[in-house]
């Protein structure tokens, strides 16, 4: 029997490809170089899309598989997929979550004790002579007993409270309404109040049209010049054309951003700011996640292929 027809969008690590291609035949789209062309020939055949959340599904590429049946995101985010086009077909599409919750948190955390100890300077300052020659490294900001606020407490929000707790911050949170789970964090409705009362803001809400910019030029503001802004969500959560000139003129103290508009080619000015750490998209960058993703993912086509429900289904 035939094996189904898969187009793969983007690359996966070697643990995941080898499966892929013994269960399925793989069309890998990344490495068309005309697209268009290779999608003309496969996409009749396709019936599953296998993508990476930054990669998604648009909707000239499900229109160009008329017999796509469900789409399987490696990623919690599934923004980048043409949910609309898939509705108007009645194609089902799944992610990869609470697998990568803990490890999202986890350099959420990270990210703040790195920017509020200067642990990259301060370890600049080791290797290139300073400490001898220049003596102690500047004095840096504490983060036990500060106020946090948490942007969305959805599955990774409630795990960076999760942590949080072990440094004894007071910790707040907004979202649509109050969560049964948290009676122990305080509830702000408005998210500019909530960034008002925080030292340290994490964004980990999910992205939609709804939330795009959601933190722009009042969020930010609000925050103010000793604020930290952490965001290990998506991208188009932040108004970057906001975001760069405050931290450049120092209206917001710091930032901490694992996501950016146009990534990898991140905005330039981005590397001319002292006051914001930058990481490459990796908050769900452990081996032991990345697998857990993978299989997960197979897991959603095999069982779609098998007319059994679902694991992770999104729409």
């Amino acid at each position: 029997m035939n094996k189904p027809v898969v187009l793969q969008m983007g690359a996966y690590p070697e643990w995941d490809e080898g499966p892929l291609n013994e269960q399925y035949d793989v069309r890998r789209y990344f490495e068309a170089a005309d697209k268009a062309a290779f999608l003309t020939e496969c996409g009749p055949r396709v019936r599953a899309i296998a993508t990476r959340g930054e990669l998604g599904a648009s909707r000239e590429v499900i229109g160009a598989c008329p017999n796509l049946e469900v789409i399987s995101v490696y990623g919690v985010g599934f923004d980048a997929v043409d949910l609309e086009a898939c509705r108007e077909r009645g194609i089902r599409v799944t992610n990869t979550p609470d697998v990568l919750t803990g490890d999202v948190a986890d350099l959420g955390v990270a990210m703040m004790l790195a920017v509020s100890r200067g642990i990259v300077g301060a370890e600049s300052w080791v290797r290139n002579g300073d400490w001898a020659t220049r003596g102690n490294y500047p004095l840096q900001r504490r983060i036990w007993g500060k106020r946090a606020g948490i942007l969305g407490l959805g599955r990774i929000g409630f795990e960076v409270a999760q942590r949080l707790r072990g440094f004894g911050m007071d910790i707040a949170y907004s979202d649509v309404s109050a969560k049964d789970h948290a009676p122990d964090l305080t509830f702000i409705a408005d998210p500019v109040a909530l960034a008002r009362r925080s030292e340290f803001l994490f964004v980990t809400l999910a992205a939609s049209n709804e939330t795009r910019h959601i933190v722009g030029d009042a969020m930010i503001e609000a925050l103010g010049p000793e604020g930290v802004l952490i965001n290990v969500s998506r991208a188009s959560n932040i108004d970057e054309e906001a975001l760069i000139p405050a931290l450049r003129d120092g209206r917001l103290g710091a930032a901490a951003l694992d996501v950016f508009a146009g990534e990898p080619a991140i905005d330039p000015r981005f590397l001319q700011l002292p006051n914001v750490l930058l990481q490459p998209h990796h908050a769900s960058g452990t081996v032991e996640t990345r697998k857990a993703m993978g299989a997960l993912m197979r897991d959603n086509l095999a069982a779609h292929f098998a007319g059994k429900p679902l694991l992770t289904p999104v729409a």
